[in-house]
């Protein structure tokens, strides 16, 4: 079969991992502030923390800023699931705001007017969660100047979009949002096999997930309210165990050597996706000019999709669906959502597949996925 996404692992990633395995360090060891000062350092970000999901990351950043009991936080609908429930696990409600027809995105427009009647009504969200779906970064310059306008706070979900870029700077430069989550999932841009991490130029911010990823604990004399000796340590919070092994991090900090590379493949097959794909009844993704995609995902509209997802998926092509809509989900159906709450993303969800799109996805098994696809429309 040819998937939908995989990853791509080299010598050089398993020799890493072995090294680690053959150190004193399996669990929290050296390698995990290594993988966080790279990608810190390759988005230009002043912290990372690196954690075992991206769904825990975006549970701490919930955390950090503060989310709780009637509180309001609003996402994505044409999202992972995790961007909605972060927010739940802390107690706070969610809303949605329907996505842009072109990108796939968070409309600017939508927020726009949803904040407008939120504000009559005085229940603002505390916090916005714009989702870069499928690698490219949402409008987040108009973003956040509705953040400035309305005092909400800005939770970057970037977990398709590590090595994009908005407005010539890295994706996860934090100069538009409070925190920025990544997702290093096997089927995303780089791997740690599970992990994530989340990047902050806020310094309380930082300590505050910090001490949240690893039971509340800390050792550091300084934020002690006491101190009995070198063997001390506090648990200041009710924290957990998010934490990122050394394992994970060596192969991580090992992928961060090819993730440009990574993103340059993918725009090599996006582009000869358009290119072949011009002339079928097929619309491919629409690129914002300020925007360079990480591209995770290669996220095609056809009409009788699902005649042409089983077609494709019998042949062998592990083509998927991303995603749908968390509203319509039976959880959210039974907080009060119900079908056409957001109109764009359902129709965007009643036609979307999403092809074949990794690193060594070969010109061969592209042309076969391409004249598959071409065979299912007629």
């Amino acid at each position: 079969m040819i998937p939908y996404g995989r990853q791509d692992i080299n010598q050089a990633d398993i020799d890493a991992v072995i090294e680690t395995l053959r150190s004193d360090w399996l669990t929290q060891g050296p390698a995990v502030p290594a993988f966080e000062k790279s990608v810190a350092d390759y988005c230009g970000a002043q912290y990372a923390l690196a954690v075992n999901s991206a769904t825990s990351a975006l549970h701490l950043a919930c955390l950090a800023l503060g989310v709780g009991k009637n509180d309001l936080v609003w996402t994505s609908p044409i999202t992972f699931v995790a961007s909605a429930n972060c927010a739940l696990y802390c107690g706070a409600d969610v809303d949605f705001v329907d996505i842009d027809a072109q990108t796939y995105n968070m409309s600017v427009e939508a927020l726009r007017t949803k904040l407008i009647n939120a504000e009559k009504t005085g229940r603002l969200p505390k916090v916005v969660i714009p989702v870069h779906f499928a690698g490219q970064s949402c409008e987040m310059k108009a973003i956040k100047a509705l953040a400035d306008q309305y005092g909400f706070q800005i939770i970057e979900d970037a977990s398709h979009a590590i090595g994009g870029r908005y407005l010539n700077e890295p994706i996860g430069l934090c100069r538009y949002a409070d925190i920025t989550i990544f997702s290093f999932h096997p089927v995303k841009i780089i791997t740690t096999a599970e992990g994530g991490m989340a990047l902050t130029n806020n310094p309380e911010l930082a300590q505050r997930m910090a001490l949240l990823r690893s039971h509340g604990i800390t050792r550091d004399a300084k934020q002690m309210t006491e101190n009995h000796g070198a063997w001390y340590y506090q648990q200041q919070d009710l924290g957990f165990n998010y934490r990122m092994t050394d394992m994970q991090a060596a192969l991580g900090l090992s992928q961060m050597q090819r993730l440009d590379d990574f993103i340059l493949k993918r725009h090599a097959i996006a582009q000869r996706y358009t290119q072949q794909l011009s002339e079928l009844p097929i619309n491919t993704p629409w690129q914002h000019p300020d925007t360079f995609s990480a591209y995770h995902l290669y996220p095609i509209r056809i009409n009788n999709r699902k005649s042409v997802f089983d077609k494709l998926r019998s042949a062998d092509i592990g083509v998927n669906v991303h995603y749908i809509p968390v509203h319509t989900q039976p959880y959210y159906q039974n907080l009060g959502f119900k079908i056409g709450d957001f109109p764009i993303a359902e129709a965007y969800y009643q036609e979307a597949i999403s092809l074949p799109m990794y690193p060594t996805l070969t010109e061969t098994q592209q042309d076969l996925v391409i004249d598959l696809l071409h065979k299912a429309l007629f």
